[in-house]
């Protein structure tokens, strides 16, 4: 049997922010809204889910974004200008990088929780 993902859930502390960043940001549509507790965001053929952390986590820094995933962003074209417009908005943006070999140009980029995005743009 093969299985697919379809949804990726981040568990944060703030639903609105994280929601309303990606949305602006990124585009996404919402498809589901629990205010306040959850919320689900069309990301091409997955879909994103912002859920609230458990009551034990809420109010500590960095409870919801100790994680070694990476949300990986598709951009057909204009990366720089995207990045530069990140930056603009104060979104924390790494520097571009290439590697010998892999014909993308990318940049990596936290949300306002800290969880680590990248924009992949390919040649």
């Amino acid at each position: 049997m093969k299985l697919s993902i379809t949804r990726l859930i981040l568990y944060v502390r703030d639903v609105a922010l994280l929601e309303a960043f990606y949305q602006s940001h990124f585009g996404l549509d919402v498809i589901e809204r629990i205010p306040g507790e959850w919320a689900v965001l069309k990301a091409g053929a997955l879909e994103l889910a912002l859920h609230r952390v458990g009551e034990p986590f809420r109010g500590h820094a960095g409870a919801a974004s100790q994680s070694n995933a990476k949300l990986v962003f598709h951009v057909p074209a204009g990366l720089p200008d995207l990045r530069a417009k990140l930056i603009d908005a104060n979104v924390r943006m790494r520097e571009m990088k290439r590697y010998d070999g892999f014909p993308y140009l990318m940049c990596d980029g936290c949300d306002p929780e800290g969880n680590v995005f990248q924009l992949c743009q390919p040649d």
